[in-house]
């Protein structure tokens, strides 16, 4: 099947070899929006694109990587017109605000109706620019990974070969393919997915075991065999990510 533009990174992530497509996709679009955010294109300077960091804000894990990213003057000018909106707001929710009055009944039963100043730092806590962009992006892989995997026999051939997903993507797979898939289609899908899924855990339940039996001394001398980064593979295997990455940090 010919490549087209949209394909190409989803291949990309397969073709890698890494022990989940999906987190190696996840780590190349989030660092571009660390890029598009505070890298040299100062996006952070134009009124539109901080107006919309200004109403998104930013998660607590994606305000720790802005600023391992390393960008001061990118990361004050977001927060200095963020704190304008946050502060403007909460004026508002402060001057609207009444004390709840509850009874005794109502504490007893747990019945009391939520405290509109928590609703509304909740709500400001529910989005992130950064993942909300990621959600949006992810999405779309989601539906190019079913689009190649019943159009493409290649593509196909690669996932069936290759080392699986981590369970965390692999929930959001099956999860898909329940709206993306045929019934007939779906069987075809778990007959491949679940041998390779046991498969492939398999394999990082046997690396990890030889790392800690590489600690006997009577093994000092043994090879490691493929044991020697089973920590942060196997970490990786149960919830996606990777333990073992620094801090991506702005290019100089």
């Amino acid at each position: 099947m010919k490549e087209q533009l949209y394909t190409i990174p989803l291949n990309d992530a397969v073709n890698a070899d890494d022990e989940c497509p999906f987190c190696f996709i996840e780590r190349s679009v989030e660092q571009d929006l660390l890029d598009f955010v505070l890298g040299s294109g100062s996006s952070y300077m134009e009124a539109d694109i901080r107006e919309m960091t200004d109403k998104a804000g930013f998660c607590r894990q994606h305000f720790q990587k802005m600023f391992d990213y390393g960008n001061t003057l990118g990361n004050a000018w977001i927060l200095k017109t963020h704190y304008q909106k946050v502060i403007g707001e909460m004026k508002e929710e402060f001057a609207r605000f009444k004390p709840a009055k509850t009874s005794l009944k109502d504490k007893l039963r747990k019945a009391v109706d939520a405290n509109p100043i928590a609703a509304w730092i909740g709500k400001k806590e529910s989005t992130c620019y950064i993942c909300d962009h990621f959600a949006d992006t992810y999405a779309r892989y989601m539906d190019t990974f079913f689009y190649l995997w019943n159009q493409d026999s290649a593509f196909r051939q690669k996932i069936q070969e290759g080392k699986g997903f981590c369970l965390h993507h692999f929930g959001d797979l099956c999860q898909a393919a329940d709206s993306k898939l045929s019934n007939s289609a779906k069987e075809d899908f778990y007959s491949v997915m679940f041998p390779l899924m046991e498969r492939n855990m398999g394999r990082l339940s046997e690396d990890v075991a030889w790392m800690v039996e590489k600690f006997d001394y009577r093994n000092k001398d043994a090879d490691w065999k493929n044991s020697r980064d089973a920590i942060q593979r196997g970490m990786q295997k149960l919830k996606g990510g990777y333990p073992a990455d620094g801090p991506y940090a702005m290019s100089k």
